[in-house]
């Protein structure tokens, strides 16, 4: 190779990604950027940008690898090339021929069949002085990499440190200007078996949400959070508090739907001995183990009348008394609410007291279903097979091109709890159905899914469909709009607003767009 061209396109390359530092750009676009830099530099077919969070490396950004990367974390101790290349400070070639299993085994994409192993070069970021991430590079040509590849990857990692570090302190001063006080967002919910898991998402429903998330999490407002079962409420929630001055004080969280209409208030305010057979002695409530931190009602909806008069006096004086007993005690509770009933109705028919519904509803925050969140069913069926494939003892646990399809086909009327569990099942079948033999790598296809096929496909045709004949691209293009936007007000029983949302368009821009397609009055 001509190293002195090849050093000249790393350096020029850099320089281009430090250069639109300044321009307003998504994270994602950026380090997506500095990947596709690398892949023009070096002869490589699929190249990552991972975080360092404790002994698990986070993908931030794949170019060349399964969408689905993004969803996966992967342990230094399950992975012993990833965790060769962090031993050493300087770049790692591992040639095919190492012996030691690659993670990406099965994603890199054009990877033909059951391919195991290629070559694959890795060098590890510093940020002053601490390990902050690996830079990985891979080729599915065997020697596609030589030592001058290596000297050249030390020189590129330097200058993508640069970019990096950029990046962040630019961030942080958005952050700032925007609220002094309010700390990065983590976005951390309940352990997993693989590592914490993340609110994570890339579509533009879940980057309103977040950017709603970054707005409420550093005030005290009260926040009703809602949404269709399975969607990730008390994520949100995690992920307000997190975000909060109270972040350092407990999350206490009372699920109203799992308890015993007696046990109620009890487990709200606490009792006293002998406030009821079986009280046997004092007991404080959730309310006075969250003091100084944040309480979550989850599904608040199901709470009886008589106790939801008892907890909008809490929230309007901070004072309550425990069940049997008539001293006071004062709490300083942020309360977070979540629910998948329409409260509102709730309201109407007398199940829910009105002026409690207005108190829990200063901020209300919606979590949108999994049907609207389009490619981030890929990148959570990612985390789910991660999971499974560590689970299972497998090398590599892969989607295959028509299980992406059927996936994206669905509507998850369960959202991301059906998701998790369906990728479950269907790793079993993969992994007892796949080829015997020492790779260990099990490939999911449509088959093991066993999804229920739709009684009304979508309407939006997939690229490898046959298109519509005799149309010009214009029409064919108002053809389909017309149907998108019919279908999705119809899924929202009329109600535009929603469907705007589900299209990611402002509802304004719907309207007027319906005008010109002739389904709204001019």
């Amino acid at each position: 190779m001509n190293v002195d061209l090849t050093t000249s396109l790393a350096f020029s390359t850099v320089v281009r990604l430090v250069g639109n530092l300044p321009r307003e750009m998504a994270v994602d676009d950026r380090y997506r950027a500095l990947l596709e830099g690398l892949r023009a530099v070096f002869p490589c077919d699929a190249a990552a940008l991972l975080r360092l969070e404790g002994d698990t490396l986070r993908p931030l950004a794949v170019a060349g690898l399964a969408h689905d990367t993004l969803g996966r974390r992967f342990r230094l101790g399950d992975h012993p090339r990833l965790l060769a290349m962090m031993n050493r400070r300087g770049p790692t070639r591992l040639p095919c021929d190492c012996g030691l299993p690659d993670p990406y085994d099965g994603l890199v994409e054009g990877q033909p069949g059951q391919l195991e192993i290629h070559d694959c070069m890795g060098c590890p970021l510093y940020v002053e002085d601490r390990p902050w991430g690996l830079l990985t590079l891979d080729a599915l040509r065997p020697g596609a990499f030589d030592e001058s590849d290596a000297d050249l990857l030390q020189a590129f990692a330097t200058l993508a440190t640069a970019t990096v570090v950029a990046v962040e302190r630019l961030e942080r001063l958005a952050r700032r200007a925007e609220q002094d006080e309010q700390v990065a967002r983590l976005l951390i919910e309940a352990q997993g078996p693989n590592g914490p898991r993340t609110l994570a998402g890339h579509s533009a429903a879940m980057r309103r949400l977040q950017q709603e998330i970054d707005t409420v999490a550093g005030t005290d407002l009260t926040v009703l959070i809602t949404g269709e079962t399975g969607t990730g409420k008390e994520l949100v929630a995690q992920a307000i508090h997190t975000g909060s001055r109270r972040a350092a004080r407990p999350l206490i969280t009372l699920n109203c739907a799992a308890l015993p209409e007696h046990l109620v208030e009890s487990e709200l305010f606490g009792h006293v001995r002998g406030a009821f057979t079986g009280a046997v002695g004092e007991r404080r409530g959730r309310f006075e183990l969250a003091d100084g931190g944040t309480l979550l009602l989850d599904e608040v909806g199901e709470l009886p009348l008589e106790v939801q008069a008892k907890l909008l006096r809490v929230l309007q004086s901070g004072q309550l008394q425990r069940l049997g007993s008539d001293r006071e005690h004062r709490v300083d509770v942020r309360v977070l609410a979540a629910t998948n009933r329409d409260l509102a109705g709730e309201v109407r028919a007398g199940r829910f007291r009105a002026d409690l519904y207005h108190r829990l509803s200063v901020y209300p925050l919606h979590v949108p279903p999994l049907r609207e969140r389009g490619r981030d069913v890929l990148l959570l069926a990612g985390g789910f097979l991660e999971e499974n494939r560590a689970r299972l003892g497998l090398r590599g646990l892969r989607l295959a091109a028509d299980a992406q399809q059927a996936l994206l086909r669905q509507p998850w009327p369960g959202n991301v709890r059906e998701l998790e569990h369906l990728v479950s099942r269907a790793a079993v079948r993969a992994m007892a159905q796949q080829s015997p033999g020492p790779a260990r790598i099990a490939t999911l296809y449509a088959r093991h899914l066993d999804l229920v096929p739709l009684p009304n496909p979508p309407a939006l045709a997939l690229p490898d469909d046959e298109p519509p004949r005799g149309l010009t691209l214009r029409e064919a293009a108002d053809a389909l709009q017309r149907q998108m936007i019919e279908d999705a007000v119809a899924r929202h029983s009329g109600k535009r607003t929603a469907a705007a949302r589900e299209l990611g368009l402002d509802p304004a821009n719907l309207h007027r767009l319906m005008k010109r397609l002739g389904q709204a009055p001019a």
